[in-house]
């Protein structure tokens, strides 16, 4: 039975969930994730462990944070008046908004705190900062 190596294309079944148990993504009721291995297109984390796995083969791995979507960097966190944002935008805690720059790209944001004078938008990945776990699949080796 061949083994997965760098550079193979892969379709993996998967469900990644946090250290609560709870599931932040997963394949269930999809087809499965197409990705070259060792390409970069999905999680360091998660890619170095396809290598060497066979077809049919079931693991769970943990993806740590740098390894993941990084730490959560508080430079990534800013203090918007209250007043600069439209009154119709909902800005209840979690809700994702989007930025533009001076440049004019445009970057997710969460709303981490509200006051009355200021509200506090965070543009860190949701999951950064968090060690992700994955029970994964090989299904096909392409």
């Amino acid at each position: 039975m061949s083994e997965v190596k760098s550079g193979d294309k892969v379709r993996i079944h998967y469900t990644g969930t946090l250290e609560d148990g709870s599931v932040f993504d997963s394949s269930d009721g999809r087809d499965p994730l197409e990705f070259t291995v060792g390409s970069g297109q999905i999680i360091p984390g998660l890619d170095k462990h396809i290598p060497g796995m066979t077809l049919g083969e079931k693991k769970t791995i943990t993806a740590e944070a740098t390894e993941a979507y990084g730490e959560s960097n508080p430079e990534a966190r800013q203090d918007v008046p209250r007043d600069a944002i439209p009154a119709e935008i909902p800005l209840e805690l979690g809700t994702q908004l989007q930025m533009q720059t001076p440049q004019g790209q445009v970057i997710p944001v969460t709303v981490v705190d509200v006051k009355d004078d200021a509200v506090t938008l965070d543009a860190n990945h949701p999951l950064a900062g968090k060690d992700l776990t994955f029970a994964i699949e090989l299904v096909e080796i392409v």
